[in-house]
């Protein structure tokens, strides 16, 4: 079923290039996880459906996978480029909390996300301040051959490394304009490993260490905690392609003055065989920067009646190394292809027991073929789709669209036409209402009574309720 070769695009060799696991039958793969000074925006959960679908690729294929996805709750500045204050004391202060309540709640909060849009939890969650020590360990270990200190910290210097800046591809005067202007620094690239907690200030996390009491650079984190649990070389690296600017460079720095390794001709030496990056989701009205105040969250989607698999399945049409132009219209578009899977399956289980199953079905070596193409889900999508139309036995395509699922996380079999008709949150008229009403329509209908019929209609509509005569799918109405 599995025959043919998983290929993955390779950011650091800009190239597809077939898996082959550093450890025979196993996969260890790493996400860049979120910073929990805030609720994720649905940019943010694109990149965790990106790396569902790959650890569901990795076991589809038959390898042991180890996946693991970080928080950070400590040490990621307003500024990726290593400049301004620390995202979460910012968040502390002006909620007037905690920093670990603010943590906790935003990590809940991104859980939550991770739940409604059938993430896999992965083999661990690691959190940044659970690993502290091991971080000043790191620090102090490639600190005499790749560190020097200055009054704000200790800062690595990138000329000490092979091939800085490979991954990004933007060695230039205009990508190290983002970099932080701090007096002292030998280059314009260089990072902050530790940063001190200046004098007379106090923070709410900060902790003793040879260069002072402060706290550890955002750079730093993921190298100490992706090594500590998956071992260096590990297989895959992934995050947003806005990681593959600075953070991924400035982690593979680190990674090569830990392992002692030289020059990026051998991915290894970057501390990951492969590196991966999902793209952009755009949105044309600039509601997608937590800046401005007003970002669309998951929840926003859902107070407007969409499912959140409607998204991910927005998510799934495109591929992950393309850009994807969020619009609402689209949205609607995703939802309404996914009551169709939806119902397609259904039918299908109600023929299942006057069709019993056939033969082995070939269209699993077509999902192969297509999942093993750098994850093409759209691919797979049509295959599910089109299986379902198929004149075969019921149970052969129950299973085809099952081994689908499995890679494309719908869940297909688990919901149900009612299951996806969600209220919006701003909806006063209950369902029950809404039932009678349609139920006293027909009766008018039924009856030639159009004029009571259409003032029914007119009725349901002034409370937002469009009722959908010869909707295809069977949906009778909707709330808008």
């Amino acid at each position: 079923m599995t025959d043919a070769p998983l290929k993955l695009f390779n950011s650091l060799t800009r190239s597809l290039e077939v898996f082959e696991p550093v450890h025979a039958g196993e996969a260890r793969v790493y996400t860049c996880g979120p910073t929990v000074y805030n609720y994720p925006h649905i940019g943010n959960m694109r990149a965790y459906v990106f790396a569902d679908v790959l650890g569901r690729t990795l076991r589809w294929k038959g390898y042991a996978l180890t996946h693991v996805i970080n928080i950070t709750d400590v040490g990621h500045l307003t500024d990726d480029a290593d400049a301004g204050e620390d995202k979460m004391e910012k968040m502390a202060a002006e909620k007037a909390q905690s920093i670990w309540d603010i943590a906790e709640h935003y990590k809940e909060a991104y859980w939550a996300d991770v739940r409604a849009l059938n993430i896999r939890q992965p083999a661990q969650w690691t959190v940044a301040t659970d690993y502290v020590p091991q971080m000043i360990e790191f620090a102090k270990g490639i600190a005499g051959k790749h560190c020097y200190e200055l009054d704000s910290g200790l800062y690595f210097d990138v000329s000490t490394v092979a091939d800085y800046g490979r991954l990004a591809r933007a060695q230039t005067e205009e990508g190290e304009g983002r970099i932080e202007a701090v007096e002292g620094k030998r280059n314009a690239a260089d990072f902050a490993i530790w940063r001190k907690t200046p004098p007379g200030e106090t923070r709410q996390m900060e902790w003793d260490s040879p260069w002072g009491r402060g706290a550890p650079g955002w750079h730093l984190e993921c190298s100490v905690m992706s090594g500590e649990v998956l071992g260096f070389p590990f297989d895959i690296h992934t995050g947003g392609i806005d990681h593959r600017e600075i953070h991924h460079p400035n982690e593979i720095a680190q990674n090569q003055a830990h392992c002692c390794t030289n020059g990026l001709d051998d991915p290894r030496n970057s501390g990951a065989r492969i590196w991966m990056h999902n793209n952009f989701l755009v949105e044309r009205s600039g509601k997608m920067s937590k800046s401005s105040g007003e970002f669309l969250r998951l929840q926003l989607l859902i107070d407007r009646g969409y499912h959140p698999l409607a998204y991910r399945l927005m998510c799934l049409q495109a591929h992950y190394r393309s850009e994807l132009e969020f619009s609402w219209e689209g949205l609607g578009a995703a939802l309404t292809r996914l009551k169709r899977m939806v119902m397609g399956v259904e039918r299908l289980q109600q023929r299942l027991e006057a069709e019993p199953a056939g033969q082995a079905d070939m269209s699993l070596y077509q999902i192969d073929e297509a999942i093993s193409d750098d994850l093409n889900t759209a691919r797979v999508l049509v295959i599910a789709e089109s299986i379902a139309g198929e004149k075969k036995y019921a149970g052969d395509r129950l299973n085809a669209i099952a081994e689908c699922d499995k890679l494309l996380g719908l869940n297909l079999f688990g919901l149900t036409r009612a299951d996806l008709r969600i209220r919006p949150k701003s909806a006063t008229i209950t369902e029950a209402e809404i039932d009678t009403a349609l139920a006293r329509r027909k009766e008018a209908r039924a009856a030639k009574d159009f004029a009571a019929s259409d003032a029914i209609r007119d009725e349901l509509a002034a409370q937002g309720v469009e009722v959908m005569d010869g909707d295809p799918l069977g949906w009778e109405w909707k709330l808008s």
